[in-house]
Formats: C-alpha cells, structure tokens, sequence
C-alpha cells in the first residue's frame, strides 16, 4: 500500500515525500481512511508505530477539503506532556509545509500571555496540554466552540497523569457536532474505555498491537548486578562499546538521575540529566544537545518515556527496572524506530526479580540473560528467585489480638 491511494491532497502528498515516509504503517494503513472517512476512531497502537501521522494527515485533509474563513481553532490536538505537544506540532508543521494552516502550541511552562497573543491571530489548529489549555479557557483566552476535530493522543498517559478531569472541562466548551479521535498505547482496563464513551461516538476500534507488545526491531537483554558499583561498571562498559552511539538511561528518581549523570561524567561518558522539575526551555534545551549528537546519554526519569521522538537511538537502559509493565514498553520503544535495530538493556539486582517478573509477565515472553566479560554477576536468576521466596516464608507473620 502506498500513501497515494488514501486520496490525499497533492500538498500532503508532497510533506510526506519530504519527511522521507515510503509506505504507511499498520496503524496508518487502518486509522486514517477511517478518518478521512469523518467516523470517530479509538486506536490502540504500540509507541513508535507512526500514530502521529495517523491523525495528523486526516486533520490536514480536513481542512483542505472544508476551507472554512474563521479566526478561531477548528482542529484541537490534546497531548498529556510538553515533550509530546511540542513533537506533535512540529509533525505538522512538516506535513502542512505547502499549506497555509496555522497552527499554534500551548503548554505550561511558557509565557501564557505569549501565548494568548498568538492566539488572537488566526488559527486553524492547536496542540495542547490540557492544564494550560484550561486555564486560558477560563480566563476567555481561547474560543473552543469552533473546534470540528478533537484528538487525543496517549489517553492511557492522560488518565496516569490525573488530566480526565481537566480534558473533560474541555469537552464542555466543544460544540456536540465534531469528529473525535482517542489515541491510546493500550485499551485494556475501564478507565480508557470509559473515556473513550465520555468522548466518541460509535467509534471505529483499531487495535493493531496487543498492549503487550513492542517493536520486533527491539533486541531486549538482561544483565545481572550485584550491587550499585557492579551496575555502574556494567553500565559504563556498555555505553563504552562502539555500538553505542545514542543511549537513554531510565532511572526511577530524580535523585538517582542526578547522581548517575555525574558519575558517567566523571567517567569521561558526555552525559546529562533530565528530570520534571527543569523549566521547559532548559529541557528543550537538553533534548535538542542529545538529538543533535553534543551529548550521547540522557540519564532521565520517565518524563522522556514518551514524546522524545528520534531515529537514532541505539540504547535503551533501565539503569532501575519500572514498576509496572506498560512504561517498560514506552521506555525501550524510544529506540527501534523506523525499522532500524534497537538494543534494550535492564540492569537487574537481587531486589529488582518482583519488578523483572512483572515485566515479563506483560511482555508474555522471558527477556534473555547475558553477561559481559569480566562482569559475570555471583549469583543467577533462579537462586535470586529462591531466596526472595525463602525469605518470604521466613518472614514472621504479625500476632493477632488475643481475646480476652
């Protein structure tokens, strides 16, 4: 299948061809004449999928095909984090390169009243974040009312992140006659379902990865630690290797990030930090030094698990294991991109076999082991496991209350 035969515009047509895309993916192939076709669609789609293309390009053809003169947005974009608004917006404005469509991004951690200056020119699209969003609405900033596509992207995120609510506020200013298009990695359990029914209306459902799944271009492996030093040996001698020429490093506290990113600098490894609380311009700073290749690590929490869109990142490490299957998914689907190879690394000590086993236990597949030369763990899988479940049966149990 080629993009030609989605019937786009000939100005899209000609973005696409620029941004290097030869054949739509999956959920391309599924999502966007469901679209372009005005039905409401709920998508599920595995991270690194092409999904931002998959509503982008019905949006714009949207617009071509319904020119409409209005100075208030009619396309409305919802993303949970600044990363991924920020992504999305410069998706567009790389499709919409041979049209006139303006398109404006609103986020915290900007001047608000910047921003409302930008809205008071004509736009025809905004891609948000739901908190900034609302409160420029209440402070009658922005006019929703006009709005005839609404799309949300990552709505398992949004309902993370406590956003249901605000999004839902949102909705109450959209008039009831629009299209509407909910985005989510996975559509398991009832709270994105519930959404979904708050949100469309008699939806088309693509499910084109189970939510358990991850890139087949991801090669996954396990190395054992036996404390702290041995993990940061193991981890220096990887991001070392020649192979390794663009690494994300997941750690899941802000303090822990700051105190690796020093030690890998003190290694001689060019690495920094990225954490929620540095401003926003400090981060786009940050990112931008790591995709253009000035810094080869990111030692980072999750808030770079989603949004961070590249094509050469050739690692992923979780220097500390996640807790719940799911972001294990979105952390290592930053590499392995575009049909290009990614390697994924966990750094596993004796406390991380609960966390290694849940993992797993999404994944429905056993993650394979490895060692490197010279930097064997002293202990195994199995007997980390036995003595974790040892240690259980000798946990005493609390004494209950005697009657008198």
């Amino acid at each position: 299948m080629t993009f030609d035969e989605f019937d786009l515009d000939s100005p899209l047509l000609e973005g696409i061809a620029k941004m290097g895309y030869h054949k739509p993916t999956p959920v391309q192939q599924e999502a966007i004449p469901a679209m372009l076709e005005r039905a409401d669609v709920l998508v599920g789609a595995a991270t690194g999928t092409g999904k931002t293309a998959a509503f982008v390009l019905p949006a714009l053809q949207y617009l071509l095909d319904e020119p409409r003169p209005t100075r208030h947005p009619r396309i409305l974009i919802l993303a949970p984090t600044r990363e991924l608004a920020f992504q999305i917006h410069k998706t567009v404005k790389q499709l919409s390169h041979n049209c006139d469509f303006p398109t404006a991004v609103i986020t915290g951690g900007f001047n608000q009243a910047t921003q409302a200056q930008t809205l008071r020119k004509p736009t025809d699209i905004i891609v948000a974040t739901p908190g900034r969003l609302a409160k420029m609405m209440e402070e009658d900033q922005v006019n929703l009312s006009y709005i005839e596509l609404l799309v949300l992207d990552e709505a398992d995120r949004m309902l993370d992140m406590g956003q249901g609510p605000t999004v839902r506020t949102l909705l109450e200013a959209i008039p009831d006659e629009f299209q509407a298009a909910l985005f989510s990695a996975t559509l398991a359990g009832a709270g994105v379902r519930k959404f979904a029914e708050d949100i469309l209306d008699e939806p088309q459902e693509i499910q084109i990865d189970a939510p358990n799944t991850k890139s087949e271009q991801i090669q996954q492996v396990t190395y054992l630690a036996n404390d702290k030093e041995h993990k940061n040996a193991l981890l220096t001698n990887i991001l070392q290797d020649a192979s390794c020429q663009s690494a994300i490093v997941f750690c899941n506290k802000k303090e822990r990030a700051i105190a690796l990113s020093e030690y890998l600098q003190s290694q001689n490894i060019s690495a920094q930090v990225l954490h929620g609380d540095f401003i926003q311009a400090v981060r786009m700073e940050k990112m931008h030094k790591f995709k253009s290749g000035k810094i080869k690590v990111l030692v980072a929490t999750d808030i770079a698990a989603r949004g961070l869109d590249m094509l050469n990142i050739t690692h992923v490490i979780n220097y500390d294991l996640p807790y719940r299957g799911d972001i294990y998914i979105h952390r290592i689907g930053r590499t392995g991109r575009a049909q290009q190879v990614g390697i994924a690394i966990n750094l596993v000590e004796r406390h991380d076999m609960k966390a290694l086993e849940r993992i797993e236990y999404h994944l429905q597949q056993t993650i394979p082991h490895g060692k490197i030369a010279g930097l064997e763990a002293n202990f195994s899988i199995k007997s980390a496991i036995k003595a974790q479940a040892k240690a259980k049966k000798k946990k005493p149990k609390k004494n209950a209350k005697k009657k008198r």
